[in-house]
Parts: structure tokens; sequence; C-alpha cells
């Protein structure tokens, strides 16, 4: 369960006082910022409490929402842009796709980030890695005599209904999910939409990306395709009914980041939120506020002793083909959506 408060606080007045500055430039940061952000209420608290550490004078205002209604909102606020930074919701295979949204910045602890891990195209900033899982209610499991470990136990006719995803047109957290199914079994191949045509059978795919592990918890699906740290956070929380597992034919993890928005109106408070998110000692902070439920990007952050997720090195994994899901992702979910009409209507 989350540690004293004030312990918590004390860790990161701690990195506040052995690191410097965050901003691009010298001024003192002060003032509003405006977060657009699909990440969780913990997420969010953690990233405000250990920033405000450093820069007690940023009142940050989060205004939360999938990265499809944030990115049209920015597009609907260009001329008078109203938000200054996005966390969440970004990805890797997101290639150019959101360019003109966006400021040609990265933070300045981007050559720190783990091979693979640094901007993928000169204006997102990476700081976390979202790698996908399968929430399980374990109950609800016991009472079907199911074990769900793999993507072939999840076309069981016993899961008909009972299995959720998001709509990967505009939830990453979905999306993330098709890319390792396409990792799996080949990107566009006859074996990947043959095992998501039989999928779609048993599977509800809705809109919203928190209600894939939420709706689980409260019993309404049996599984869920989503994210492990938005998972997990329901067995921190208490939860003894869910488990997040990975699928035995191999994992992958998307990369996800920050970005400023274009000609935001507080430049210097967005870009020190950023730099200190990217930082080892910012991510150290963040990490053993929540005690390990971010797989973090700096090569160089601490991870906390007891971080609830299960270790890397216990998981298989697979490769993932960002570039070509970059290259194809349009009629990759041009295929999807095709199927998701066809069978269920």
């Amino acid at each position: 369960m989350k540690k004293v408060l004030a312990l918590i606080l004390a860790l990161c007045m701690a990195f506040a006082l052995a690191v410097p500055a965050y901003a691009a430039d010298d001024e003192e940061v002060s003032g509003p910022l405006v977060l657009y952000s699909s990440m969780t209420e913990f997420d969010l608290e953690a990233l405000e409490t250990c920033f405000n550490e450093v820069y007690p004078d940023v009142e940050i205002e989060v205004v939360s929402g999938s990265v499809g209604e944030y990115t049209s909102r920015i597009a609907a606020e260009a001329d008078n842009p109203q938000g200054d930074v996005t966390w969440g919701g970004l990805c890797d295979s997101d290639g150019m796709t959101h360019e003109a949204l966006f400021e040609k910045w990265v933070s300045i602890h981007n050559d720190e980030a783990m091979e693979g891990y640094s901007t993928p195209n000169g204006f997102y900033s990476m700081d976390h890695l979202s790698t996908v899982c399968f929430c399980v209610n374990t109950e609800l499991e016991e009472e079907l005599g199911l074990d769900i470990r793999s993507y072939a136990d999840l076309l069981d006719p016993a899961l008909k209904g009972k299995i959720v995803i998001s709509d990967p047109n505009s939830s990453s957290a979905a999306w993330n999910n098709l890319c390792n199914i396409f990792s799996v079994f080949g990107v566009g191949t006859d074996e990947a939409w043959d095992y998501i045509s039989k999928l779609l059978e048993n599977m509800v795919v809705v809109e919203k990306s928190s209600v894939c592990f939420n709706s689980v918890y409260d019993g309404e699906y049996v599984v869920g395709l989503t994210y492990e740290d938005g998972a997990i956070k329901l067995n921190q929380n208490g939860s003894t009914t869910t488990e997040v597992r990975y699928p035995t034919e191999g994992t992958s993890a998307a990369a996800y980041g920050m970005a400023i928005v274009k000609n935001c109106p507080h430049r210097a408070a967005a870009e020190a939120l950023v730099n200190f998110m990217t930082s080892a000692e910012g991510q150290t902070a963040i990490a053993e506020y929540e005690e390990g439920t971010l797989r973090l990007t700096n090569a160089n952050y601490v991870v906390p002793e007891g971080a609830w997720l299960e270790a890397s090195a216990d998981m298989t994994w697979v490769p993932r083909p960002v570039n070509e899901l970059i290259e194809r992702k349009a009629e990759l979910l041009e295929h999807w959506n095709e199927l998701v009409g066809q069978i269920q209507g």
C-alpha cells in the first residue's frame, strides 16, 4: 500500500535539493501550467507531488481524457492554445501523425534514455513504457473453470462476451494491444487476421480505455486487454480479485511520452515539467512514490525495492516492429474496423 505521504514528500525534497533546475534556462519557473493527460489519477498525483517539491510555484491544472480527445482539442485550439503539455497516449508507433500539434523540442535528458527509447520523431520526449497485459478477474475465471494465460486461451467459447478491449482508433492502450498481437502473429499476416477474427467473436469493443481494467474489477468482464501500469494499480489499491498476466506467446511494450503544445502559453513551465519527468532523479522520485507501477525510460533511474510490476527478466518478450506498424497503421486500423463491422455489427 501507499507509504506514509510525509516520507514520500521527504524523498521528493531530497531530490529537489540534490539536482539542478530542469528549466531550459536559469529563469525562475512559476505560474500556471495546463496539462492534457490520459494517465491515471495516481500517476498524476505522483507527478504533481514530486514536481512541485522542485517547482512549488507552478500550479498544474490537469485536463484528463484519451489521446484522441486531447489531440482533437489541441487541433481545435490551434489559433489560441489553451494547453501547454501532454502526458500519456503519445507513443513511438505514432510516427509523425501529430507533428502539426507540437513544438519541435525534446527533453535535455533524451540521450539518457534506454537504448531504443529516445525520441522517435523530434517532438516526443519518451518517459515510460506501457507493456500490454491481460487483466483477469480471478473469481469469475475460477467460476468458468479456466486458467487464462495465452492468446489461445482467449478463444475459449466460455469467454464469449466476457473479454473487453477499447477502440484502437481512439485508445492508445488498445492500439498497443493490437501491436502486440501483430508482433506475435506477424504484421498484417493471414495468421494475425485469422486470430483477430476469432477473438472478435468473444470480445466486446468499447470506447473508453479505463473501462477495461475497471470493468474487469467490477465483474462486468472476465478479461481486459489493457496496460500493466493501469491494471496493477487495482492490486496496489487492495483488489484481491484481479490479476495482471502477460500472454505466454510473448509481450512487448510501447514507449510513451510527453510533448509541448505548439505556441503554448506557459513554455518555461512546460519545459521544466518534461525535463523533470525524463530525468533520472525525477523518475526515481516518481517510481518511489508509486512503488514501482510504471516502467520508466531513463537508463539511470532507480527501481524501488518491492516494485509491484513483474521483473522484466521473468517475462517472455517478443520484438515489436515499430517502423512497420507506423507505416501500416492506417491500413491495419481500416481492416480492423471492417472486421468489427462484419463480426459484431
